[in-house]
């Protein structure tokens, strides 16, 4: 794979050492500078000219910052004639921003993806986007994968004769059920309605949980408001044991530890889309890692092979 060139962001560099491990590719150096009036500038110290180039950059906190960087990345990669640029961004924050649901707001997801387009990104490589149609949004080819195996796969070993899946919303129904088809377990849906950033409101839970463990699975955990609330409705119901399960565990304002301290829940599973720092390591969370999906996705692409095989 000597065509191959791999440069990482700030904002996940553990990632990128562990994803160029499972390639059995050397991680290219690169520089980030920072101006005394601000500005940032990024040089890539390898080679690109005729390379096949990937950069990995999780557009986690400070996501304006590493969004940043990244273009910059992809405009020093172009400059310096690339074969093709292959953006791998295992968590892409802007995908929330996907709809005009108040007057005279922006759509961040349409946005972030032209962006990346017009610094010259050829393809991008995600995983878990919030909503289906922010893939429609990029106006450059897109390979969406998503964590459903490993996590199911997490949860396999355990007794689930009496365990049902639930989803927060109705807008994760679908993936919810992807997922507990893998399990062979039946499907619950909280009926949500969000009421703003910090606080929302389940009505009502679809779907037989008296008396039975949960899975709870959703795709991102950030204050954790969502599952509180859905874990106080399913309290009135009687349940027993509750596991969470997310592909991205942002974990902000404390939520991993307020869902720790929650009787009912005995593990929280996410995947390592974006860093899981000391202070949100508790001993109720499992991290498990995206670095052998994403290295195969790079290595098919890089090839030329399928990369939806990947979920046969």
């Amino acid at each position: 794979m000597r065509e191959i060139v791999v440069f990482s962001g700030s904002s996940h560099p553990q990632l990128a050492a562990e994803i160029c491990q499972q390639l059995g590719v050397a991680l290219s150096p690169s520089q980030l500078k920072r101006f005394t009036n601000d500005c940032l500038e990024v040089q890539l110290e390898a080679n690109c000219r005729e390379r096949d180039v990937f950069l990995i950059q999780t557009l986690s906190a400070p996501v304006q910052e590493h969004l940043m960087e990244l273009l910059l990345m992809i405009d020093a990669a172009r400059g310096a004639s690339a074969a093709r640029i292959t953006v791998v961004t295992p968590f892409y924050a802007y995908a929330r921003s996907d709809k005009k649901d108040a007057p005279r707001i922006s759509i961040g997801g349409r946005l972030v993806a032209d962006l990346l387009a017009t610094a010259g990104a050829s393809r991008v490589l995600t995983m878990a986007l919030h909503s289906p149609q922010v893939h429609g949004f990029f106006s450059v080819p897109v390979d969406h994968l998503h964590a459903l195996h490993d996590l199911a796969e997490h949860f396999r070993g355990l007794d689930l004769s009496n365990t049902v899946v639930a989803a927060p919303d109705l807008g994760y129904a679908k993936s919810a059920a992807a997922f507990a088809r893998r399990l062979g377990l039946p499907v619950a849906i909280g009926a949500k309605q969000r009421i703003s950033d910090t606080e929302v409101q389940i009505s009502a839970v679809i779907g037989e949980t008296a008396g039975k463990d949960v899975i709870i699975v959703d795709d991102e955990i950030a204050g954790g408001t969502t599952v509180i609330e859905l874990i106080d409705r399913l309290r009135e119901r009687g349940v027993g044991q509750v596991r969470i399960a997310c592909t991205h565990g942002l974990f902000g304002r404390g939520a991993v530890q307020r869902l720790a301290d929650l009787s009912e829940v005995v593990e929280i599973v996410t995947m390592n889309t974006v860093p899981i720092g000391p202070d949100k390591r508790v001993e109720k969370l499992t991290v498990l890692s995206v670095a052998p999906a994403l290295a195969e996705a790079m290595r098919r692409i890089h090839e030329g092979e399928s990369v939806s095989e990947l979920f046969d």
